[in-house]
């Protein structure tokens, strides 16, 4: 009985190291996403949205097929 209630704890401790990591990355990507000016965010989403439209055009279809 005493090996299995270690065994949990172990568990336990390993689910909160991990919420723990998560977290840890989460905020760093939040900074680093923070850390743009409006001036880059704006010209980073019109370079891709140029690449984006100039590697595909979407045509729309008509139904006749």
């Amino acid at each position: 009985m005493t090996r299995r209630l270690r065994w949990w704890k172990v568990l336990g401790l390993a689910g909160l190291a991990g919420v723990a990591a998560s977290g840890v990355v989460i905020a760093r990507a939040e900074r680093r996403r923070r850390a743009y000016s409006p001036e880059e965010i704006r010209a980073r989403l019109r370079d891709r949205h140029a690449e984006a439209t100039s590697l595909s055009p979407v045509r729309p279809t008509d139904g006749a097929g």
